[in-house]
């Protein structure tokens, strides 16, 4: 999808092409801006309603002269039902402890965090992170960020969220969890259902969950989140049906 820079086009610009994570054989440009100053959490909101993402100080948007696969996506808060799977989901995560924090990075996060991406990013640039760079993922941020951390009942870290809030909803930045325990939890799962009750407690319309790419595997399970809208070039549009 080509997305068009709002009103002041002075600080945004194009990043170099790189090989695509996603897809095989493709390279990706991103539209690229930083976020800073009074107006930074108006921005924020703008140019998320526009179809960016945020990460650190900056966000950004696919830019790439051949494909549009990278589709920004929200559940409807308001019309989510959760079905049997979520349900499950849940039922299994009744016992998890959600502690909101500011963001603040330790040692018990990163060990969760390398584990998280050795076993199932191996060989990303994440996956090579150190402390610092990953503190920076946590801490780096001109607007108003959360972390959710989800405890068991012996007080284990078993998954964190970081989220940012929106004027009309809750956006999804990055998650990670324990591997083991995810096979029969479906942290991930639940982290995303978590924020939608919050959205709903906080009277908020959307959560965002960033890109999804149709066919992607690694994304392929935010498209279980229905009702789900999807950003075109004429505004946010019904996803399925």
């Amino acid at each position: 999808m080509r997305h068009k820079p709002l009103a002041d086009t002075r600080f945004f610009f194009a990043t170099a092409p790189l090989p695509c994570p996603y897809l095989p054989g493709k390279t990706e440009r991103r539209v690229v801006t930083e976020l800073f100053g009074r107006d930074s959490a108006k921005l924020h909101d703008q140019l998320t309603i526009a179809g960016f993402r945020r990460s650190h100080g900056i966000v950004y948007a696919p830019a790439c002269a051949d494909c549009d696969a990278c589709k920004a996506v929200r559940i409807v808060v308001d019309d989510f039902r959760p079905g049997r799977s979520f349900n499950r989901i849940l039922k299994r995560n009744a016992d998890l402890i959600a502690e909101t924090c500011a963001p603040m990075a330790d040692e018990e996060q990163f060990k969760l965090f390398v584990e998280y991406q050795m076993a199932r990013h191996n060989g990303s640039d994440m996956a090579k992170m150190d402390f610092l760079d990953y503190q920076a993922l946590i801490e780096d941020t001109p607007v108003e960020t959360v972390l959710i951390k989800f405890r068991d009942d012996d007080g284990r870290l078993l998954a964190a969220l970081l989220a940012d809030r929106l004027s009309d909803g809750l956006s999804a930045v990055y998650s990670f969890f324990d591997p083991a325990a995810s096979r029969q939890r479906g942290l991930g799962s639940h982290m995303i259902l978590w924020l939608v009750k919050k959205a709903r407690e906080m009277r908020l319309p959307y959560v965002y969950l960033g890109f999804w790419i149709e066919g992607c595997d690694k994304m392929s399970y935010k498209a279980r989140f229905r009702p789900l809208q999807v950003h075109t070039t004429q505004g946010w549009q019904d996803l399925f049906g």
